[in-house]
Formats: C-alpha cells, sequence, structure tokens
C-alpha cells in the first residue's frame, strides 16, 4: 500500500479507537490484514464455540480454518459441507449462544456508530446480544464521515457486491444485473434489516479490529 495512505489511515485509526471507547467499544489498529488476522486469534479464548456469518473480511483471510484448526475451539459453521438448509439455519440459531462471534461491519462513521443491513439477521442480531464476546475485522475502506454516507455506502457498494457474490443461490434480485441499488421488493431480497450500534451496553463485548488495507465490501 502507498506509504501517505498508510499513515493516514492509521492516524484516522487512533481517532476511531477513541470515538469507539468512548461507545463502551474496544478497538485496536493492525497495519496488514496478516496482522489483523493473528490478532483475531489472539483474542478467541480457548476453550470458545465461535459463530461464523457471513463476512467476506474474513474469509478473505482463511481465518474460519485457522480458527477451527486452534485447540480447545469449536467453528459453528453453517456453510459446513453437507448441510442442509433447515441445518444450517439451526446452527445459525445456536450462533447466538457462542461465546465468540466473529464477523465485520458493513460500515463505520468517524464518530464510532456500526451500520449494517442484514438478510436473515443472525449476523445483526448476533452483534446486538448473546455472543459473548463480537470481534469485528474491519478494513478502513469501510470508513466513511457519518450517517448519511453510511447508508450510500451499503447501497452502492457492499448491497450490489454480496448480492452478486451470492447469485449462484438462485437470487433474482436487479442489482446482479446492473450492479446498483434499485430498493427492491424481490421474493430473494438479501438487505432485510438496517442496525445502527450506538454503542455496547456491556463495556469491550465488541471489539473492532481496524486493517489498514482494504478488507470486504
Amino acid at each position: 500500500m502507498d506509504a501517505p495512505l498508510l499513515q493516514q489511515r492509521e492516524k484516522l485509526a487512533t481517532h476511531l479507537i477513541k470515538q469507539l471507547g468512548h461507545r463502551r467499544m474496544a478497538a485496536s489498529f493492525h497495519r496488514t490484514a496478516a496482522e489483523a488476522k493473528d490478532a483475531v486469534l489472539a483474542l478467541i479464548p480457548s476453550p470458545a464455540r465461535v459463530s461464523r456469518c457471513g463476512s467476506e473480511s474474513a474469509g478473505g483471510l482463511g481465518l474460519w480454518a485457522a480458527i477451527a484448526a486452534k485447540p480447545g475451539v469449536t467453528l459453528m459453521d453453517p456453510y459446513a459441507p453437507g448441510l442442509t438448509p433447515a441445518d444450517g439455519l439451526e446452527v445459525r440459531r445456536q450462533g447466538l449462544l457462542a461465546d465468540v462471534l466473529v464477523t465485520s461491519t458493513n460500515a463505520l462513521t468517524l464518530d464510532g456508530r456500526l451500520v449494517n443491513l442484514d438478510g436473515s439477521g443472525n449476523r445483526v442480531a448476533g452483534m446486538l446480544f448473546g455472543p459473548q464476546k463480537v470481534l469485528l475485522l474491519v478494513g478502513m475502506n469501510k470508513v466513511v464521515a457519518d450517517l448519511e454516507a453510511a447508508f450510500a455506502r451499503v447501497r452502492t457498494i457492499a448491497a450490489p457486491a454480496n448480492n452478486i457474490r451470492l447469485a449462484g443461490l438462485g437470487l433474482k434480485n436487479p442489482c446482479i444485473e446492473d450492479g446498483r441499488c434499485h430498493n427492491c421488493r424481490s421474493e430473494t431480497r438479501i438487505c432485510n434489516a438496517w442496525t445502527i450500534i450506538e454503542g455496547s451496553s456491556v463495556k469491550d463485548r465488541i471489539h473492532v479490529v481496524l486493517v489498514g488495507e482494504d478488507l470486504g465490501y
């Protein structure tokens, strides 16, 4: 990565860590994705049950396999080969009782708010309540000025990209065809639940792992 851009992101991360702290959330900054991966693994205790949610940020790093290989850790994986749709749904339900949830956020505002748009809702549900620890792997490309910019980022980048990624599952949503949000009412719509996390009722339950490199959508 270009050195001045990385320095800018590091300076911005210092501000974000303070803002998240004011909202009772922990945060750390790691210059590279590899360093962030190691940090996430270090934050997972053993023994522990870890819930996997849909996250390209984590998946792109090979994090799920690394978590599953950690001694004493059980990965609750709704995407495991051989599971029926009903089996996967049950794993998602049980994931709300996990010790640790690992996922990402769609957008992070400069004042420390987490903004997400979810399909079935298990990802945001776990962020709000259930798992004792929530680890969010967040590339600095997801940092935006304010809530308005967060909503715009989700609609123009994250939502269409995720729809295209999941098109093979039979989605028939118009953004798959032209790459832009139509705020559709499609039967296969995956943009169903907006959440804004203003803070954590349990101090440091949410830990935002900021990454100097771009990650995910």
